[in-house]
């Protein structure tokens, strides 16, 4: 005996709109979870970074500069070198640079200084003989004020003296704050070790990150990874052009237009240029006390008024705009403010990582503004989306 079954009615396919309308709730309390859970987790990372920052400076160093020598691996690779030959001359030639540079900067500073000191009682007579007296007629007072030039003159002396001995003075602190000593000392040998780790390993950990990002966003964040470099990329090295580029600029016009103490100068000028208006000011100013100290009458003081004329411009209108370019994008402003402030919730570390996370967050708010330049709300059709 066979038995029959009914047929079962054919179930009609749902219609795609009404089950993508049926699914987007969850969709969405999905990925309002996800936001929210990786937000939390960026929270915790900078916590943590706010209590580890006194002992990340080597690390933070290191990773800074293996970012901006890993080009220069790479191009040694692309030679048949291998990787881990090429980060260890890398990191060795960036030392013996870095050690000629100490060695060849500290000595000059130092006799530098020597001079200034011995020149400061001719300024200090300048200022009793010609700077009181005009501001006394000028402000319609009698000139009652003068300096105590031999009282002066006797601490410069004993000042001298212990700029000399120097070298006696900062043994003594080393040998009262050993312990310190020894940190730092410590921190700036482990620089170099982490600095050779981090370049050989510089693809592996890129591609560890990359595994890391889910799969639906994986195109997206690469895209936005390629941004941040080249902002990154090419406002470090193009800045580091231009501050080598000017400190040359500086320490020649300033030679060449008499001025004493040179050098010095120019090269402070040009390395503290990455700072907006701090290296142009402070260069300026310390110029100018070198050209009113020569006491040679106003031509040092026009040379150095020609010198750091030409020197703003060339900075602003021929070397930032060819070697950093325009569509870096990270305005003067914003650049003061990352320094100062990540200096000021993390310290040096927090001043090492400003410019790296300002450039994300700059390439962040650009992908933001496009964002909400296509959204339905900015356009108008909200209600009909």
């Amino acid at each position: 005996m066979s038995t029959t079954t009914p047929e079962q009615p054919a179930q009609l396919p749902v219609p795609l709109d009404v089950a993508a309308e049926s699914a987007a709730p969850h969709w969405r309390g999905l990925r309002r979870a996800q936001v929210l859970g990786w937000l939390a987790v960026g929270a915790a990372v900078l916590v943590l970074f706010w209590l580890l920052a006194p002992m990340l400076m080597p690390f933070v160093v290191a990773a800074v500069l293996a970012y901006v020598c890993d080009p220069l691996v790479r191009r040694l690779q692309a030679h048949r070198v291998p990787r881990a030959l090429a980060a260890l001359l890398v990191v060795l030639g960036l030392g013996a640079v870095l050690l000629l540079a100490v060695a060849v900067l500290v000595p000059m500073f130092y006799r530098e200084a020597l001079a200034l000191v011995g020149r400061l009682p001719d300024w200090l007579e300048l200022i009793n003989s010609r700077l009181i007296p005009w501001l006394a007629s000028w402000l319609g007072t009698p000139a009652d004020f003068q300096l105590d030039l031999d009282f002066l003159r006797g601490a410069l002396a004993r000042y001298r003296e212990s700029l000399a001995g120097l070298a006696s003075v900062l043994w003594a602190g080393a040998q009262q704050g050993g312990t310190a000593l020894v940190g730092f000392l410590g921190a700036l040998a482990l620089i170099p070790v982490v600095m050779f780790y981090v370049l050989l390993q510089w693809p592996h950990l890129l591609a560890g990150v990359q595994e890391l990002v889910p799969r639906p966003a994986l195109a997206r964040t690469q895209r936005l990874a390629r941004e941040i470099d080249s902002v990154l990329s090419e406002f470090l090295r193009g800045q580091l052009s231009v501050m080598c580029l000017l400190a040359l600029w500086y320490s020649l016009g300033l030679w060449l237009a008499g001025v004493q103490f040179a050098l010095p100068v120019g090269l402070l000028t040009g390395l503290l240029s990455f700072i907006p208006f701090v290296g142009f000011g402070g260069g300026l100013l310390l110029a100018l006390m070198a050209a009113l100290m020569q006491g040679e009458g106003v031509s040092p003081l026009i040379g150095v008024g020609v010198v750091y004329g030409l020197g703003q411009v060339l900075e602003s209108y021929v070397l930032t705009p060819w070697l950093v370019g325009e569509r870096v994008g990270l305005h003067p402003l914003a650049v003061i403010f990352a320094l100062m402030a990540f200096g000021e919730l993390f310290g040096f570390v927090g001043m090492l990582v400003a410019l790296p996370v300002s450039a994300a967050l700059l390439v962040g708010l650009r992908e933001l503004r496009a964002e909400w330049l296509t959204s339905a709300v900015y356009r108008g059709n909200a209600a009909q989306d």
